[in-house]
């Protein structure tokens, strides 16, 4: 038995818990355009340490009022916002649904905070952030400003930052036709995540031993602390 009786996804990011998040948009105005879809995948570990893609929970969201809708947008992710049998949900609701399970997964992993790890994050936390801004949402459990991109660590461990083509040369499938999918992109790009974070477990073990040497002890204690940030409840 670990001498260390905290979860190991506690330590492997220092209390932040990487969640994988892909939303699909009308648009790439944050501010202006619509947020249709949500899918968000909480990464987990075997027991040795090995990072996983948990399971994926998605939404579809409904247009916010006075949002606009790009119609190149939605013909490259193919949703039609306005068909009947679309199971949209409130922009507010959705969110507060995927926040419920990721602060469960913050809570089961003992981390202190989730992260957003996505394909050009940037992207899709300025969506996310500009939905908690309108429904003025005050338990948001992912860090406001920081997060994992991988097309930056494929295009580093790959040398692709294409999406498509980090999954092909890694060897992991690729539909097209399911391309586009917030659920889908978001499965891929967790599997991609967990590929290079495990192909770095070596250094991750030497930083380690490094770290205790230094005596930095509590790094999931530590680590809202060091952002600048109050800790907020999960």
């Amino acid at each position: 038995m670990s001498a260390n009786p905290l979860p190991f996804l506690s330590r492997r990011f220092r209390g932040f818990l990487p969640v994988v998040v892909d939303l699909e948009t009308g648009g790439f105005d944050c501010a202006t355009d619509a947020l249709l879809e949500v899918a968000a995948i909480p990464i987990e570990a075997e027991s040795n340490g090995t990072l996983r893609p948990g399971p994926a929970h998605h939404f579809h969201v409904q247009a916010f009022p006075g949002s606009k809708l790009n119609p190149a947008s939605l013909a490259v992710n193919g949703i039609d916002p306005h068909h009947p049998l679309r199971p949209a949900l409130p922009e507010q609701d959705a969110l507060e649904r995927i926040f419920r399970i990721v602060r469960h997964a913050v809570r089961t992993q003992g981390c202190r905070r989730a992260i957003l790890v996505g394909h050009n994050s940037a992207f899709d936390l300025g969506f996310l952030n500009a939905a908690v801004t309108r429904g003025a949402i005050r338990r948001n459990p992912f860090h406001p400003f920081s997060s994992f991109d991988t097309a930056t660590l494929a295009g580093a461990a790959l040398g692709q930052t294409v999406l498509a083509r980090a999954c092909a040369v890694s060897g992991i499938s690729w539909d097209p036709q399911s391309a586009h999918s917030a659920v889908y992109d978001a499965q891929r790009a967790a599997e991609i995540f967990c590929l290079i974070c495990n192909s770095l477990n070596a250094s991750f073990v030497g930083a380690q031993t490094r770290a205790g040497e230094l005596g930095w002890h509590g790094a999931a204690s530590d680590a809202e602390n060091e952002t600048g940030l109050e800790e907020q409840p999960v």
